[in-house]
């Protein structure tokens, strides 16, 4: 079992290793994860360990990591499976990997706002140089195909009225911003890709993601579906830095990694994909006032503490309403709505804090 006592996440796991039966193309093959100990890194290895289990697949997993002792952490006795090996190293460093990739998702980058703020210069080169070196690798060693993982930020401000965002629009970012360094390094490693495709053939896609949470969120996790859903298990008031107007656009963890396999094997390339369940389109003061009023273990409020000065790091209050049609032309479909991604991910964090 890929997670033996958290029976959310574990389903989800399972129900996605179903779907990833479809794709032929994976099987015997090798794929390589850059920022494997993350949460989208991370579930992305189990799912294909569970691919390997139920489907008998053949899949031999890489996982780029810094820590050992990290990567210890968020697996434990799977990193004993002989299927998957630890790669200890930096995106930052050129890599040198002896072995054969047939294909590579990346997906190391710095995702603490707060770290945008206050290592501002360390967050533009983790992107800038990382996504270098693993573009560098992939060309040489001939990958089948590249998913670099990028995030709905690089829009920007657009202004599309109440119309749904594709993935041919771009908005404003304001450089002078400091906040802008995360961003704006995500549209340049995007032209980046487009650059090695263009100019040395690589295949490859990109994969534009909303804020992804559910099942498997890793202890420490502190971004603002995390803090909502501990309010919520604690009884505790729901504290927002900020007036709540940006409106959010959302999409379950076990989704978002379905929607990784079909843009890798399916995606055409050169080409971005949004990653989003439309459905769960809400502002962030919705978002809270929804989560006390349903899920709360007692009665809670929404309270405002708004700091002078972007001290906690947040991005921009934004209008963006994320069209997933383009990815959804390639067969996938998001399952699981904003409720119940926030009460899977609840029962996932209470398995995990009674372990």
């Amino acid at each position: 079992m890929e997670s033996p006592r958290d029976v959310f996440l574990q389903e989800d796991l399972e129900r996605n290793a179903r779907e990833l039966l479809q794709f032929s193309a994976l099987r015997n093959t090798s794929v390589l994860i850059t920022g494997a100990t993350g949460l989208v890194g991370s579930l992305l290895a189990k799912t294909l360990l569970c691919h390997n289990r139920l489907n008998c697949a053949g899949v031999q997993i890489l996982l780029l990591v810094r820590s050992k002792e990290k990567a210890e952490a968020v697996f434990g006795e799977l990193l004993k499976r002989e299927e998957i090996s630890l790669i200890i190293g930096d995106v930052t460093q050129r890599l040198s990997i002896s072995r054969p990739v047939d294909y590579i998702v990346h997906c190391a980058s710095v995702t603490a706002s707060k770290m945008m703020v206050t290592h501002p210069v360390e967050t533009i080169f983790t992107a800038l140089d990382g996504t270098r070196n693993i573009l560098e690798f992939a060309r040489t060693c001939n990958a089948k195909s590249v998913v670099y993982v990028s995030s709905m930020e690089m829009y920007g401000a657009v202004e599309n009225g109440d119309a749904p965002v594709t993935e041919e629009m771009s908005g404003y970012l304001d450089p002078l911003a400091i906040r802008s360094n995360y961003p704006a390094s995500k549209r340049m490693c995007e032209n980046m890709c487009v650059a090695y495709s263009q100019e040395y053939g690589l295949n490859i896609k990109i994969a534009r993601l909303a804020q992804t949470f559910g099942a498997g969120i890793l202890p420490g996790e502190n971004r603002v579906f995390a803090q909502f859903a501990r309010s919520a298990m604690e009884g505790t008031d729901i504290v927002l830095h900020t007036k709540g107007l940006s409106h959010g656009n959302y999409c379950y963890t076990s989704d978002v990694i379905t929607g990784l396999m079909y843009i890798l094997i399916s995606g055409e390339n050169g080409h971005a994909y949004n990653v989003v369940n439309e459905e769960t389109h809400t502002t962030i003061g919705q978002m809270a006032q929804m989560v006390a009023e349903k899920l709360a273990s007692k009665p809670i409020r929404v309270v405002f503490d708004i700091p002078q000065g972007n001290t906690f790091g947040y991005a921009q209050d934004t209008k963006l309403w994320l069209s997933a049609q383009k990815l959804r032309s390639l067969g996938w479909e998001p399952k699981v709505g904003l409720e119940e991604a926030y009460r899977r991910m609840m029962g996932s964090m209470k398995q995990q804090k009674s372990e």
